[in-house]
């Protein structure tokens, strides 16, 4: 069985939660309080106390890059990375600006605005501020790389489902729709991304889904 550590709401939980669901591998969910991340036993599992940790029938490991290439080696059908070397090396770019510049640059906006009021945490405005120029260059940066209808062409790949939950956290706050109403092609490739079943199960708590599965 393949079991996810984590927290619900994590951006890098909902990535393999869609990869999982895309490529209809079974999953179980090993939740935990924010916090406890940085706190053993948790720690032995992601020795940077970083979310997620996996475990798929005792091979543990993180790294959310390495889960998804993980999960395309264990089950190649359908393929989420394109057989034309250009577009795969797109894709590999795209995920490279998730781990180095979208996370990095936009968090400090969906933290502010959604995470810290849920949990007790006072709001950093100015951290907000700061962070909207790098957000938005890093955003102009994705539609510029845009091929659409899916970011490197006409299939879906795992750097739809790197970014997607990212773009999505950034567009419900008030700063990152005001970014993202520059860019309708993004808008778009939003929309079309956010109509799958896959995208819309990982936006439930993990027992529902699990519940209802």
């Amino acid at each position: 069985m393949f079991t996810i550590f984590g927290v619900f709401g994590s951006p890098f939980v909902r990535t393999i939660r869609i990869a999982l669901d895309e490529k209809q591998i079974a999953w179980a969910w090993a939740p935990f309080a924010i916090g406890e991340q940085k706190q053993e036993p948790y720690l032995s599992r992601q020795t940077f106390g970083k979310i997620p940790a996996v475990e798929d029938d005792g091979f543990a490991f993180y790294e959310t890059n390495a889960v998804l290439r993980h999960l395309e080696r264990k089950q190649p059908e359908p393929p989420l990375i394109p057989a034309d070397p250009l577009r795969a090396t797109r894709m590999d770019q795209l995920l490279c600006i998730v781990d180095n510049y979208l996370f990095r640059n936009c968090a400090a906006i969906p933290f502010n605005r959604i995470v810290a009021p849920r949990i007790g945490v006072p709001v950093n405005e100015a951290a907000v501020v700061e962070a909207i120029p790098a957000a938005r260059t890093v955003i102009g940066a994705i539609d510029a790389l845009l091929r659409g209808p899916f970011l490197t062409g006409d299939t879906l790949t795992l750097a739809d489902i790197a970014v997607l939950p990212h773009v999505a956290m950034l567009s419900k706050t008030p700063e990152g729709l005001t970014i993202l109403q520059d860019y309708p092609k993004l808008l778009d490739w939003l929309a079309l991304m956010s109509a799958r079943p896959s995208v819309q199960a990982s936006a439930l708590p993990p027992e529902k889904v699990l519940h209802t599965a």
